[in-house]
């Protein structure tokens, strides 16, 4: 062992051996700690985990959701913008979303008025045939409702015991005229007073003889409407035999919700169809708006004449018509379209591009919005001209907002106060000590809700939708004609489920809670009469 140690060689042999182990042991030692902390800096820094259902709550590590329990989901922090409130999108993302923009321009706002009515008779050419002779009915010479009848057409034969006392009267002085000349005047103007012509006169003072059985004749041309006699009725004079319409000149009488008043106007051009005759349109422009709405359906009638040429246009066929009323009063305005804005209560929002990005980058704006037309919107207050906006996958938008925390549709403002531990991020508020472990977070008042409406066509629809957003609170109101059911969006601030089912029966449809009261549903026009 002396010798093996006194060798030089061998002893600087195991120092330079030992050496090298040290530093290799020490530096990669080092390098692994370095490495650990380098990976475990770049994780805290680079992945937070939040909630889909609750985006406030934000977690170092995965795992569940402390309010509602769900699997938290990694943020992604991908992008950075310049403006803290913006949210950035790849695009990729943004295609995915089918997230599609427009610019905003002004335009001369056109609102697409519908209204739903029918065909009606001219109520100035309806006319009565009525009995000018007391007696009895001989024989009618027209027997059915609905026979077309001329003017100076024989429509029935009356005996008249007066008008026979009345002849012979004639007939006595007829042989003392030269003498008693105003007697002979008396008769005859007793006659004229139960209408016979003065042919008829003649023809009895040249024959000599009383005639029993007198005709009626028709005093205007049209369609018997109405059959009031039978043969051998007695009648009196100013007894109506027959109900006369003439439906060479029709009425179509529309009926305009108290919402849609303000844009209609005498002289306006309105198109419309009829449900019975498919493929052929109509036009005619408004004559007359009634001034007083009827209370129950709260609608008023708007009346258009037109000839009825051939007699296709029948009473009581249903019809659809549209108005493009011009707002010259908004001439100039911004419009936009509805799939643009996203409804919160009082509030409406949309989703503006900023310009300068490479991707996508979006920021919420309020803006105060005019009248509806029809599939766009009059924007009063909030964007300029040129500017470029969110018009479809709007949703999609403010939902990335939301799960990054940024104001959005349902959260205006950053309300975050306390912190997790290690974090600073917002704590979820402690349940009291008897409290249900179920805790219900509301970012906002606006809520939904849907039910059962009962309803037959497209008038049904808007009266539904009119009733219902006629209550303080509800800012939407969709009802589905082949599924019966409604779909609301409201404050439940302002109002509740119950007092919108109340006002939708009030308007004459039933719910699932409450029925229209009888006197309003029998006001219904025919086609929306949906009880069996």
């Amino acid at each position: 062992m002396k010798n093996f140690l006194s060798n030089n060689y061998l002893r600087f042999s195991l120092i330079l051996i030992g050496g090298i182990f040290l530093g290799w042991l020490f530096f990669h030692s080092s390098a692994k700690t370095e490495d650990k902390h380098n990976h475990t800096t770049e994780i805290a820094k680079g992945t937070i985990w939040t909630c889909s259902m609750h985006p406030q709550i934000r977690m170092a590590e995965p795992g569940k959701c402390p309010i509602c329990g769900m699997d938290l989901i990694q943020l992604n922090q991908s992008g950075t913008t310049t403006d803290p409130d913006a949210i950035q999108m790849t695009k990729e993302s943004a295609q995915l979303a089918n997230v599609l923009t427009s610019v905003v321009s002004k335009q001369n706002p056109v609102k697409d008025i519908r209204l739903y009515g029918k065909v009606q008779a001219d109520e100035r050419l309806l006319q009565s045939q009525v009995s000018y002779l007391p007696g009895r009915i001989e024989k009618l010479f027209v027997n059915f409702t609905g026979e077309v009848v001329r003017k100076g057409q024989t429509l029935a034969l009356i005996y008249s015991p007066e008008l026979v006392t009345a002849q012979q009267e004639l007939l006595e002085t007829v042989t003392t005229k030269s003498t008693q000349p105003v007697l002979y005047e008396a008769a005859k103007d007793k006659l004229r007073q139960w209408k016979l012509t003065e042919s008829q006169i003649a023809s009895i003072e040249s024959s000599g003889k009383v005639k029993t059985d007198f005709e009626v004749f028709a005093n205007t041309s049209g369609i018997v409407s109405a059959r009031r006699v039978n043969n051998g009725d007695y009648v009196s004079p100013g007894s109506v035999l027959f109900d006369v319409v003439d439906l060479s000149h029709i009425w179509i009488m529309f009926d305009a919700y108290e919402s849609d008043l303000p844009y209609l106007s005498q002289g306006q051009k309105v198109t419309f169809t009829i449900q019975a005759l498919p493929g052929t349109d109509y036009s005619g422009n408004i004559s007359f708006i009634d001034p007083v709405l009827d209370p129950v359906t709260r609608v008023a009638k708007v009346r258009i004449e037109m000839n009825n040429q051939g007699g296709k246009l029948k009473p009581e066929m249903f019809a659809t018509g549209v108005v493009n009323a011009n707002l010259n009063q908004y001439k100039g305005k911004l419009v936009i379209p509805r799939s643009a804005v996203l409804w919160t209560g009082k509030r409406s929002v949309v989703y503006v591009k900023q310009a300068g990005n490479d991707n996508p980058v979006f920021k919420i704006r309020e803006i105060e919005l005019g009248p509806m037309l029809g599939n766009s919107y009059v924007v009063e207050k909030g964007l300029s001209d040129g500017e470029e906006i969110v018009t479809q996958g709007a949703f999609s938008v403010d939902a990335s907002a939301q799960l990054e925390g940024k104001p959005s549709m349902m959260n205006p403002k950053d309300g975050q106060t306390n912190t997790m531990p290690g974090m600073d991020m917002p704590a979820p508020a402690k349940p009291a000590k008897n409290a249900s472990p179920a805790v219900k977070i509301t970012s906002a008042s606006v809520q939904k809700a849907t039910f059962k409406v009962s309803g037959n066509c497209e008038m049904c629809k808007d009266r539904i939708e009119e009733a219902a957003k006629s209550v303080k609170g509800v800012s939407t109101a969709d009802w589905n004609v082949k599924t019966k059911i409604v779909v609301l969006e409201y404050n439940s601030k302002l109002t509740s489920v119950d007092a919108i089912q109340k006002a939708i029966s009030r308007a004459g449809h039933d719910t699932g809670k409450y029925k229209a009261s009888d006197k309003v549903y029998s006001a219904l026009p025919a086609c929306c009469l949906y009880r069996k």
